[in-house]
């Protein structure tokens, strides 16, 4: 469920943490960790966050979109799966889409199309859904054919992958086939 003001007041009671600094601790945390599976739990604990507009104006505050597409980079697949997770879940929203292209994070969702992980497929095909319509340049980075080609062979997949399939056929309809 989406959060506003009131709702997060409501929630968050006389004694609880509000939302900011909840989220800073969190990045704090991250920052501090030395252990993989903690700062597992906490880009996923983010990525949740990442769904809700109450959210983003603390997140590109805090540097987390920046956080999830330096987890890109990780040889650790649970950090790319859920740093993917997070743009996805972010990248509905044009400012969060700057960010994400400001901080180079095309080529790397692109990468993130070759995964071994079948969430960081799915999570990588939404946020291209998305980031696709945020300006001509983005849209011939991600529209170049060798990107195009492998997106084709996810929509034609279907025996191995429905929800790839079904990712891969919405964005070729869109962004494909509605301008051929």
């Amino acid at each position: 469920m989406f959060t506003n003001n009131q709702r997060q007041e409501e929630r968050t009671g006389k004694h609880g943490t509000p939302r900011l600094q909840y989220l800073q601790e969190l990045v704090s945390q991250f920052q501090n960790a030395t252990d993989e599976e903690t700062k597992e739990k906490i880009v996923a604990n983010l990525a949740n966050f990442a769904y809700d507009p109450y959210n983003y104006t603390i997140l590109r505050q805090l540097n987390v979109l920046e956080l999830f597409v330096d987890c890109l980079t990780e040889p650790n697949e649970k950090l790319v799966e859920f740093g993917i997770g997070g743009i996805c879940n972010a990248c509905a929203e044009p400012k969060n889409v700057a960010t994400i292209v400001e901080a180079d994070g095309i080529p790397l969702i692109i990468k993130s199309l070759s995964s071994p992980v079948r969430n960081t497929v799915n999570y990588a095909l939404g946020a291209l859904y998305y980031i696709c319509d945020y300006n001509r340049a983005t849209r011939e980075e991600i529209l170049r054919p060798e990107v195009v080609d492998l997106i084709e062979r996810y929509a034609a997949a279907e025996s191995v992958s429905v929800s790839f399939s079904n990712l891969a056929k919405a964005f070729l309809d869109k962004h494909v086939h509605a301008n051929t």
